[in-house]
């Protein structure tokens, strides 16, 4: 029940959003909306906190316990945000991400894993900690890149109505990007370095061509090609925008895929 209460307050804080931006950026709509996800973020912290006291298993395992908890770290990182007045209207773009993975996780059924971990310990929760991060940190650049884009064909169009108002400006939404690439790239290596490391140590437990290892390879791909895109010359902030959107797009959908159809449990396991 607290899981569900987590994403309904998820959903109303984003319908909060979506009516403070129809009203023309006008009244209290921003700090109620930070309110809800802060009480949000306090349930969700509260419902996964009672499956790790129930089950005696981090909720980092089971498909649904795994994408709750990403749900979960892209809550706080909205809270980290909403201080900031400007950046905190990502969460406009960020929400739709926290709440469908949240919804997602209560459809599959946030339950401890099925099957005993080959990979345990605390090389396993630095493993996923720093994964979260890594999706998270992709998830905003995301977030950033996709207003960025409205934010550009805004002013491309002269027009200065209540979106080109609402938007944070070009160069907020392309420092936002910047960092959210950036730190998810480090974490995402830091990651994917735990996780071979694990492997070097237990190469007959998984192979190179298991899907979530080439799920994992492909995320890092994603990431070092979005900050490539940065370099040279011409529209590169507009290029990095839409490399972001696109490669969490990429990343997003087949990770639901491989998550839901692929057996064992844990991001390396």
């Amino acid at each position: 029940m607290i899981h569900l209460l987590a994403f309904f307050l998820y959903l109303g804080a984003f319908l909060l959003w979506i009516r403070f931006l129809v009203s023309g950026a006008r009244g209290d709509g921003p700090n109620l909306a930070s309110g809800v996800v802060g009480l949000a973020v306090v349930a969700h912290a509260v419902a996964l906190g009672s499956f790790w006291a129930e089950h005696g298993e981090l909720p980092l395992a089971g498909p649904g316990a795994a994408l709750s908890t990403l749900a979960f770290v892209g809550g706080l990182a909205l809270l980290a945000l909403l201080p900031v007045r400007q950046v905190s209207r990502v969460g406009v773009a960020l929400l739709p991400f926290i709440t469908v993975c949240q919804g997602i996780a209560l459809l599959v059924g946030i339950q401890p894993s099925d099957q005993a971990l080959a990979f345990q310990g605390a090389g396993f929760i630095l493993h996923v900690t720093f994964a979260f991060l890594g999706y998270q940190g992709l998830a905003l650049a995301s977030s950033a890149g996709f207003l960025y884009l409205i934010q550009h064909h805004e002013l491309k169009a002269k027009r200065m109505g209540r979106f080109f108002h609402f938007i944070p400006p070009l160069a907020t939404l392309d420092l936002l990007g910047q960092i959210g690439v950036w730190v998810g790239f480090v974490a995402l290596s830091l990651a994917l370095g735990f996780g071979w490391a694990w492997t070097v140590q237990h190469p007959e437990v998984i192979a190179l061509s298991d899907p979530k290892v080439l799920w994992a390879i492909l995320s890092w791909v994603v990431f070092a090609a979005v900050l490539l895109l940065r370099r040279g010359r011409g529209r590169r902030e507009y290029r990095s925008a839409l490399a972001s959107v696109v490669g969490f797009s990429l990343v997003l959908g087949s990770y639901l895929v491989v998550r839901l159809t692929s057996p064992g449990s844990g991001f390396l396991p």
